[in-house]
């Protein structure tokens, strides 16, 4: 027993070992188990090259949908898509609440009728915590190249984190939220490219940047860096600057402290 006022040693978790069956197995483990830690061989890519989920509506997923509370502890760490099936890399379901530490979600593609074609990277309708993470090189045959968060109570929490180098048809190059989305610390530059908002299209949410650059997106349409459609749109020492062809232009109503 341990003397009073003394604290036991967190349980160590074991590294999930660097394949894709290692990885899927540890989400479906963790997922009947009620929730828990997953820990992630430090530098390891996690290659998937199929889907291991679909729900019926929302096209391929390539790890199970996440639908309880996982975090993912990742130390320089990447699961991305190789081969020619084309799936997003995560989903989280309304019952989900994922945290991402130290990972990067990479080359994912949703593609086919919508709602299938939305979120490239993640897909999330509950809530996605991403901390010191990326998502880069997602496409999305609709919104959401990088992150399509919305639904019920959806959340997205970005803390210290990057969205670089997504693609959407659609809207939200990025990032499309039309639930709660805050971003702290963070970026959303290196290309991000979307119909309207190719760094950030908010429609009918809440979204809170603070220290959050949005710069070096574009649009075919307009509003390269972030696009409002109504909602709340909060912007603390985040300058939304130099993305093509223009910076917010079209937000309805505009956004607070962008120029053109």
């Amino acid at each position: 027993m341990a003397a009073a006022g003394v604290s036991l040693p967190a349980t160590a978790h074991a590294a999930v070992p660097c394949t894709e069956t290692a990885l899927v197995t540890a989400v479906n483990t963790t997922n009947a188990a009620g929730g828990g830690v997953i820990t992630l061989t430090p530098g390891c890519t996690y290659t998937l090259t199929a889907s291991h989920g679909d729900d019926g509506v929302h096209g391929s997923v390539g790890l199970p949908p996440i639908s309880t509370t996982i975090t993912m502890e990742g130390d320089s760490n990447s699961i991305t898509r190789s081969g020619a099936s084309t799936f997003r890399i995560l989903q989280v379901d309304t019952t989900g609440d994922l945290t991402l530490k130290a990972v990067t979600i990479s080359n994912g593609s949703a593609a086919g009728a919508l709602p299938a074609g939305n979120g490239g990277g993640i897909l999330n309708f509950g809530a996605l915590t991403l901390t010191n993470s990326t998502v880069s090189g997602n496409t999305a045959a609709g919104t959401g190249g990088g992150v399509q968060s919305g639904g019920g109570a959806a959340a997205v929490t970005l803390t210290g984190s990057t969205l670089s180098g997504n693609t959407a048809v659609a809207d939200g190059g990025g990032l499309y939220s039309f639930g709660t989305a805050t971003l702290t610390s963070s970026f959303v530059n290196g290309g991000n490219q979307g119909a309207r908002g190719g760094g950030l299209a908010s429609v009918d949410g809440i979204l809170t940047l603070t220290s959050t650059p949005v710069s070096g997106n574009s649009a075919t349409g307009t509003a390269g860096g972030l696009f409002r459609l109504s909602g709340n749109v909060t912007v603390n020492t985040s300058p939304i600057s130099a993305n093509g062809p223009n910076n917010c232009v079209g937000s309805v109503p505009s956004v607070p402290g962008c120029t053109a």
